[in-house]
């Protein structure tokens, strides 16, 4: 049995999945907190010298899943595991967001294109040595993933 523990709770302007952008891409600007809880503070310590991180948390709302689906950014069904859709066997979402501060365990980020109330499992900082490979292939994404900034999510993953 795995179980895991929120460590805190993201705050972001989207109470209802349709209408929200889909990736961090798509939400630029769009400002959000991640409340840690003060049990897990003291693991802030040297975090507010990143631009960057990234948030892993429990996409609370999903509920089931297909192994086949159609994604926001495409009309032909894919498999799961190529795509980045919200219903999946461990409903986990990561997202890289940009870090403003930190005041009081709050961190205050931009880019955020998650639900409000979201538990966040755990923020690792985001570094573009350890995280950005320089060779890379998108798969079925190379074109369609370029529409991403303008696609907001809508009623097939609910």
């Amino acid at each position: 049995m795995i179980e895991f523990k929120p460590i805190g709770v993201i705050h972001t302007p989207f109470t209802q999945p349709e209408g929200m952008p889909i990736q961090p891409v798509g939400a630029a600007g769009v400002h959000g907190t991640v409340e840690v809880f003060a049990a897990y503070q003291a693991g802030l310590k040297d975090l507010d010298g990143f631009s960057h991180v990234i948030l892993l948390y429990h996409l609370h709302r999903s509920q089931g899943f297909e192994l086949e689906v159609v994604p926001f950014l495409d009309t032909q069904p894919r498999g799961l595991f190529a795509t980045r859709a919200p219903r999946r066997p461990n409903p986990i979402g990561l997202s890289v967001v940009q870090l403003d501060r930190i005041e009081d365990g709050v961190l205050h980020i931009q880019n955020v294109d998650m639900l409000d109330g979201t538990p966040l499992l755990d923020i690792k900082p985001y570094v573009p040595e350890f995280d950005s490979p320089t060779t890379i292939r998108t798969g079925w994404l190379e074109e369609a993933g370029k529409t991403a900034p303008a696609r907001r999510s809508d009623d097939r993953f609910t």
